[in-house]
């Protein structure tokens, strides 16, 4: 839904250097929420008007619960990492479209998240483990042993780290790991920085196995009237009439197929 709610922060913890868990409860109820999605949070600022976009981390409907953790990466970010409970943020959304669980249900799903991409993973994890038949290996990048929610991954998933410095698991990046270890997958699910895509889809092409991206893009409006965060596509769009998508409402989550990145 692309309105404006006012939440109340339920806590807003620390996992890691410069990441932060933020829970938010909503006063009314924000709709269908689900993998793949995610909200533009409002500073206080008003030199800062438009939203700071976050991926969703998890939800809980019965207490109407949204988790958002996040990395410090400007002003806006770091003013959320000093929230207290009590305190109220008004939030955009829920945003974007999600990840076809049906159509990844009783599949080997490959899930690989890089540094603050691997939260939306978190949530699409726990969404397949409870699909019947359904196996998850969550292959998790990091730059060094910080390895923040690689917990709550093992609850639901099978779990491979990788780090940039090798203090952790295997040394190297989230591709070069899958490559060693040979894992097997129906189809590839995976959020991080444009590098690290760009290695997955070219790994998704050599298997021949369906991959789906969450692309990540600075945003202005979030609800896709601004043109501001485009993706070069491999198809007309309907709204521009060129071949670029709106990360923000097309997006986040893209077939491999269909974006040039």
């Amino acid at each position: 839904m692309k309105a404006k709610h006012t939440t109340t922060v339920q806590s807003c913890q620390r996992l890691a250097e410069g990441v932060y868990d933020l829970r938010l409860v909503y006063e009314t109820d924000p709709g269908e929420v689900l993998p793949g999605q995610f909200v533009g949070v409002y500073s206080k600022d008003s030199a800062r008007r438009l939203p700071r976009p976050i991926s969703i981390a998890g939800y809980d409907p019965k207490g109407k619960v949204l988790r958002l953790v996040f990395r410090v990466v400007g002003a806006g970010t770091e003013e959320f990492s000093h929230l207290k409970a009590g305190d109220q943020v008004d939030v955009l959304g829920i945003l974007g479209n999600r990840y076809d669980l049906p159509a990844l249900s009783g599949k080997k799903v490959l899930l690989l998240g890089g540094g603050i991409g691997a939260p939306p993973m978190l949530c699409l994890a726990k969404a397949l483990h409870s699909l019947p038949g359904t196996e998850v290996t969550a292959v998790l990048g990091y730059r060094t042993n910080d390895l923040f929610l690689a917990d709550e991954f093992e609850e639901v998933s099978k779990v491979v780290i990788a780090t940039d410095d090798g203090t952790a698991g295997f040394h190297g990046n989230v591709v070069e790991a899958v490559r060693a270890q040979n894992l097997p997958a129906d189809v590839i699910c995976a959020c991080g920085p444009l590098p690290m895509l760009r290695g997955v889809k070219a790994l998704a092409e050599e298997r021949r196995v369906p991959c789906f991206l969450s692309l990540e893009e600075r945003m202005a409006c979030g609800v896709g009237a601004c043109l501001g965060c485009v993706t070069k596509t491999t198809k007309v769009d309907a709204h521009s009439h060129v071949k670029n998508a709106r990360i923000c409402t097309e997006g986040p989550v893209f077939n491999a197929e269909d974006v040039e990145i």
